[in-house]
C-alpha cells in the first residue's frame, strides 16, 4: 500500500481534485437550476408549478447513468445527425457538468421550494403591504430567511454530488474512480487501491459533514437569539 501511495498518490490527488471540480461545477449550476424551478413551484400560476413538477419528475424519474450517456452521446448525435446543425462535440467535464447540474438541480429545487415554504405566510404579506413588488419581496425578505434553512441541507446535496460523481467513469472523466480503475489494471493490487480511495472519500466526506453540523448548530443559534 506505501508503495501505491508512493507511486500513485500524486496521480490519485490530482484525480480528487478534478472530483472536486466536477461536484463543484455541477452544484454552483445545480444552484441556478433549483432557484428558478424552487420559485416557479412557489408563486401561484399553474403553468409554472407544472413546468418545476415536470422537470423535478423527469429528472428525478431518470437513473444518473442514464442521463450522462444520454447528454454524452446523445445530445451530440441529435444536433449533428437529427437536427443536421452540426459542429457539437461535449467533453467529459462539460457533459459530466451538465449531468450532475440536472440532476442535483432537481433536487435542489425542491430543497429550495421547501426552504421558501417553511417562511411564514406573514413575512411576504407585511413586505407586500409596504408596498414591495413580489418578487422584491421574495429577494430581500423571504430568500434571506429560506437560505438560512438550507444552508445544511445543500451541504448534504453536495455530499451526495460528490458520491455521484463515481458514476461519470462511464463516460470518461479522469475523476477518482476511473483513475482508480487505471491504477488497479498496471499494478493488479485492487484491494489497496480501492482502501486508498475509500480512505480519501471517507476524509472529504467527513470534513464536509462536519462544516454542515458547525453551520447548523450556528444558524440554531442565531435563531434562538
Amino acid at each position: 500500500m506505501i508503495q501505491i501511495i508512493t507511486v500513485y498518490g500524486g496521480i490519485l490527488l490530482t484525480a480528487m481534485g478534478q472530483t472536486l471540480i466536477l461536484a463543484l461545477t455541477g452544484l454552483f449550476f445545480a444552484c441556478i437550476i433549483g432557484l428558478v424551478m424552487g420559485l416557479l413551484g412557489t408563486v401561484e400560476n399553474k403553468v409554472c408549478n407544472i413546468i418545476e413538477t415536470v422537470f423535478v419528475d423527469v429528472i428525478r424519474g431518470v437513473p444518473m447513468i442514464v442521463l450522462a450517456y444520454f447528454i454524452f452521446f446523445g445530445v451530440p448525435y441529435l444536433w449533428n445527425n437529427i437536427l443536421g446543425i452540426g459542429g457539437l462535440t461535449l467533453s467529459a467535464l462539460v457533459a459530466g457538468s451538465i449531468c450532475l447540474a440536472l440532476n442535483c438541480g432537481a433536487y435542489m429545487a425542491e430543497i429550495i421550494r421547501a426552504g421558501i415554504q417553511s417562511v411564514d405566510v406573514g413575512q411576504m404579506e407585511a413586505a407586500r403591504s409596504l408596498g414591495m413588488p413580489y418578487w422584491t419581496s421574495m429577494r430581500k425578505v423571504v430568500l434571506p430567511q429560506a437560505i438560512r434553512t438550507m444552508i445544511p441541507t445543500i451541504i448534504n446535496q453536495f455530499i451526495i454530488t460528490l458520491k455521484d460523481t463515481s458514476i461519470l467513469s462511464v463516460i470518461g472523466f479522469p475523476e477518482l474512480v476511473n483513475t482508480a480503475k487505471n491504477v488497479v489494471a498496471t499494478t493488479f493490487m485492487a484491494f489497496q487501491v480501492w482502501a486508498i480511495v475509500a480512505v480519501m472519500y471517507l476524509i472529504v466526506i467527513l470534513l464536509l459533514s462536519k462544516l454542515a453540523k458547525v453551520l447548523e448548530r450556528r444558524l440554531n443559534r442565531g435563531r434562538k437569539r
